[in-house]
Parts: C-alpha cells; structure tokens; sequence
C-alpha cells in the first residue's frame, strides 16, 4: 500500500462527525411541505409558480447570510429552449459559503417538475390539467440543498472546501438549467473538487438500499463512503457512471468527480400522486447526514479528487440488451441526437463517434429525439451489426456499429 493510501485509510477511521450533526427533520418537511403544494402547480419551468419557488429559495439563502452567484443576485437567468422555436424564462438559484478554502463543493438538485400537466414527461394516462406536485421529484433534492446549507452555515465549523449550492431549473425539460450553470459558471470549475446532487431522496425505506451513482468517478470514494454508510447503518447499492439523466451529468462531462443519491423509481414516478404525505422526512434527514459525513472525510484528503471517466449511465427505469456508450446532449432539440462524449471501448468508440457528432439514423430508425434513440436501441441484439448516420460539421459519414 502507497504511503498516500495508509495516510488516507488513517484519516478516514478518525471520528467521522468531527461536529454533531445538527440535520433536522422538520425543516425538511417544512421545505417540501412549500415547494409541493398546490399553491405551486407543480413548479413548470417558466411559471410564476416556479418563479415563487426560485424566489424561496433564494429568501433562505440570504435568511442564511449566504452570498448570492447568480448572475443578477442569487438568480441566474437563462432560455429554456423547448424546441426550435419556442423558449421559457427560467432561472437557477445559486449561493456561496466562502471559507477561503483552495477548492470548492458544488451541491445541487433542480426544483422544477411538470406543472398542470401541460409540459412533457407526465406518465399519467391523461395528465393536462393535473397538478403533479413532484414532492419526491424533486422537491426533496432541493429541501436538501437547503437544509445542507444551513448545517454547512451553523455547524460551528469552517470546512476545507467553500460550498457552491445550485437549484437548477429546466431538468425535467433535458438537464437544461445544470448544462448552461456548466456551460456559463459564476466561479472558477477548476477550483472545483466534486458536485453532489440529490434527485428523488424522499422515498428512504429502512433496510432498502439507496443508490449512490458516480462512484466510479474517483478512486477516493470507494474508500470514504463505506465507513460513513456503515456508522449511519444505511443499506447502499451503487452505480459506477458519472452520467445519467439527472444534473450531475452536466458536471461530469466538465471532468468534475460527482456523487448521486437517489433513493429510488417508484408507481408515483412522473404522476399527480407524487405529493408531501408520501415523504419519509426522518429518512431524508439520515441520508444528508451521511452525505454530511462523506463531506467531513472528504475534507481531511489532502490532495484533489482524481477524476475518472466511467462507462455508460444508470437507466433509471429502461434496461436495452444493447448500448453504445454515449453521453448525449439532452438539452439538443433535434432533429438527430448531439453527442457530448463517447466512452472508452464501447461500440461508439469502435464506430469512430465523437463528440459533437449528431447521429441522424440508426439501421432504419430515423432520430429526431432521444426518445427515438432509446426506441431504437430496443430493438438490437447483441453482435448485431447496424449502419449509423452521422452529421459531423459539414460532413455526412455512415459508419458501422457492432453491439
């Protein structure tokens, strides 16, 4: 064992809550309690009632003393491009905890849902009309953002790293509101040491596992997060990739270690009935005090987080006999699927994809959306051998896939 790795393994077995944790349940009823009721019709991008929320948000963390990074006070604005030719007025809500730190901590989860049904994604049989309040998805990710906030705040300590806390708007509509935070940051990302992101962690069930998605993305967390899952008694699975259909991609693909914590699908998933009664607050509360925990060992490594990049995303309710191992592009409107990155040793890699390419046509599927591309992908065998369409720049290629 390098000498790194003994003096590593010796920091982490010291007491893992250097401060007495101070996460509590009821702020985090209290949060969800606000941002999934009624009043706020699901909190649809470019709504008032999703503008009510960002403004909530953004009036606890100056309740915090928190300083605002937005770009015009705690708000960054942005156009969430739905197709071609429209466009919604939506914004993330961005602070900072300066502790003069080298490095910092990005925590983040996006506080918008479907709204009345209006906007795409609902999985009810006729959804128009309906309030999908999104208690769990994803009211709880940003209560815990908040409530992370106000324990990094009023814990009594000063941490090794600043903490950046982000409620993204536009996920539900392609990753929208975390991809432009990447693509247009208010502080340095090289100073960036890891993201978290929370995405549905309302749902915990004693003796489930949750899920702990980006563990591959650095060596480091194969060695601090058991010992911490293990002193809080919490059951946990994980998945190795960095992406995913959720806002860590957008930082992933920045080359910035991530975490996921998502406690898992469920029959209330994308429908009306996702609503606050349904929300194990006490649960909740243990999984951010375990996400407290992986902060403080993170805090005593001394060096940067090695970033590593990891093979294709959790699908959180498909499962394809085939895939090709493509980061995409979910804020791209078509037609064709953009290519954000290829991994390595995949069938896209052996194809000769690269970012930035927009695959057209898969054998005799024509792409116009993802939703095209997860379609055609189950519809492959394994070994099977597929022509793909490719536009890249000027150039129109067709390549050859073998899955």
């Amino acid at each position: 064992m390098k000498l790194h790795n003994i003096l590593l393994a010796v920091l982490i077995s010291s007491p893992l809550f250097a401060q007495k944790s101070n996460i509590n349940p009821k702020n985090i009823e209290k949060h969800i309690g606000f941002l999934a009721s009624d009043e706020l019709k699901g909190r649809g991008t470019g709504t008032k009632e999703e503008q009510k929320s960002a403004e909530y948000i953004a009036n606890y963390f100056k309740e915090l003393g928190l300083q605002p990074k937005g770009t015009n006070g705690f708000e960054q604005a942005f156009k969430a491009n739905i197709d071609t030719v429209h466009a919604l007025d939506a914004r993330n809500v961005v602070a900072y905890l300066d502790n003069g730190a080298e490095r910092t901590v990005v925590i983040g989860a996006h506080y918008d849902h479907l709204g009345d049904g209006y906007q795409r994604g609902s999985l009810d049989t006729a959804p128009k009309g309906k309030i999908h309040n999104g208690a769990d998805d994803n009211a709880s990710g940003v209560a815990g953002v908040l409530e992370l906030a106000r324990h990094f705040v009023q814990n009594g300590a000063k941490e090794a790293h600043n903490f950046l806390f982000i409620c993204f708007s536009a996920e539900e509509l392609g990753l929208l509101g975390s991809k432009y935070y990447a693509n247009n940051p208010t502080i340095d990302l090289s100073k960036v040491n890891y993201m978290l992101n929370f995405d549905m962690i309302g749902r915990f069930e004693a003796g489930k596992a949750i899920t702990i998605g980006g563990w591959g993305t650095s060596p480091t967390w194969g060695q601090v997060i058991p010992p911490v899952m293990d002193k809080q008694k919490m059951a946990f699975k994980i998945d190795s990739s960095g992406a995913g259909a959720s806002d860590h991609t957008s930082f992933y693909v920045k080359k910035i270690p991530v975490l996921f914590f998502f406690t898992g699908v469920h029959a209330d998933y994308h429908r009306p009935s996702d609503d606050t009664n349904l929300i194990n607050f006490e649960g909740e509360a243990k999984i951010l005090e375990a996400v407290a925990g992986i902060v403080e060992s993170v805090d005593k490594v001394p060096n940067r987080l090695e970033y590593r990049e990891t093979a294709m995303p959790m699908a959180r309710s498909m499962s394809f006999k085939v895939t090709m191992g493509l980061l995409l592009d979910y804020s791209f409107n078509g037609p064709g699927i953009k290519v954000d990155g290829v991994s390595k040793n995949r069938p896209a890699e052996a194809a000769g994809l690269k970012g930035g390419d927009l695959v057209l046509r898969l054998d005799k599927f024509m792409l116009n959306t993802i939703y095209d591309y997860m379609g055609a992908l189950g519809k492959f065998e394994k070994g099977q051998t597929v022509e793909a369409e490719v536009q890249r720049g000027s150039e129109k290629l067709t390549l050859k896939v073998t899955f």
